[in-house]
């Protein structure tokens, strides 16, 4: 891909998982190129496929957008490539009780590059946990992390269907709308 093929000095420190059996390892992921904007989605990719594209070069090149994959589950969003895309702006399509593992959050959340962090749905404490073992570490839950009201969709509760839309412009110009909020983020061309 055009800007691509640099080395990723994240390949160093990042292991090989065990193969996933499950479907997600056949995933189609899509780059989209519109003029200077650059939008990453692998869909539900796991995190050893994630790793030959960007392993020892990122094959991909940097982003503006990206979709976090698998919903952020932890077989996903390696460290390889959140650093290796360098993406501006992460969208998570969780669910309240679906994927935003803890571990991906931090990683995509202390990308290199990262302005912002949006998800679909506020993560939810398992419900088998009980509120009595919650767990805290330096005054969070240790089971979730989320970003601030403000770039969350849906807040705990019934699903009320609010969604995120971007808005993009050839000149690599992009708007991240809330539905729920009723606000809009600009983000300048880089």
């Amino acid at each position: 891909m055009p800007g691509a093929g640099a080395s990723n000095s994240a390949c160093s420190i990042v292991e090989q998982l065990p193969d996933d059996p499950s479907e997600n390892q056949r995933s189609l992921g899509t780059l989209i190129v519109y003029e200077k904007l650059r939008i990453l989605d692998l869909g539900d990719l796991t995190w050893n496929h994630e790793k030959e594209l960007m392993c020892p070069a990122n094959k991909l090149g940097n982003v503006d957008i990206f979709v976090v994959s698998h919903h952020g589950s932890s077989t996903s969003d390696s460290t390889a490539l959140v650093n290796g895309i360098s993406a501006r702006v992460a969208i998570m399509d969780n669910g309240g009780t679906k994927g935003n593992n803890p571990a991906t959050w931090l990683r995509v959340r202390n990308a290199p590059g990262l302005e912002d962090l949006w998800q679909l749905h506020t993560s939810e404490p398992p419900k088998s946990l009980g509120a009595r073992m919650h767990i805290f570490i330096f005054g969070q839950d240790a089971f979730v992390r989320n970003v601030p009201d403000p770039n969350i969709a849906n807040l705990p509760g019934t699903d009320a269907g609010n969604y995120l839309k971007v808005v993009a412009w050839n000149d690599g110009n992009f708007d991240v709308y809330n539905s729920r909020t009723n606000a809009t983020k600009h983000y300048p061309a880089r």
